[in-house]
């Protein structure tokens, strides 16, 4: 799995205007980018679908594990992996709070759906 370069992945961090687009099921065609909440934490960065494990863009996600993001001005082509380690999960809750403080859109964010649907975005490795 890829890492960010720290220079990319800081001013992704500091931006709230990442927009995620998986491929399709035909693994080529990305779907419409759809703006989301991100996090990073330890230089990884992290998404959470809303709807939980049944939003669109996440099932796809899952399924086709690539796609591409717009973040910080700059398109990247990445790869998807779902989160499944309560630790980890928690730690990005408490990265989700204080990027998001005082936002009425937080306390569903942090609920078990969205924390079920959480996934590492990693750049992707040139095949």
């Amino acid at each position: 799995m890829a890492t960010w370069p720290s220079d990319v992945i800081e001013k992704i961090g500091a931006t709230d205007d990442l927009h995620i687009a998986p491929f399709r099921a035909d693994g080529e065609t990305t779907g419409t980018l759809t703006w989301i909440w991100s996090v990073v934490l330890d230089g990884r960065l992290f998404v959470r679908a809303y709807n939980g494990p049944r939003g669109r863009w996440y099932r796809s996600a899952i399924a086709q594990r690539a796609g591409r993001i717009t973040a910080a001005g700059n398109e990247h082509a990445v790869e998807f992996v779902p989160i499944t380690e309560p630790e980890l999960g928690d730690r990005i809750d408490a990265a989700y709070t204080r990027k998001y403080a005082g936002s009425p859109y937080l306390p569903p964010m942090v609920a078990d759906g969205p924390k079920a649907a959480t996934v590492e975005i990693t750049p992707r490795d040139a095949h």
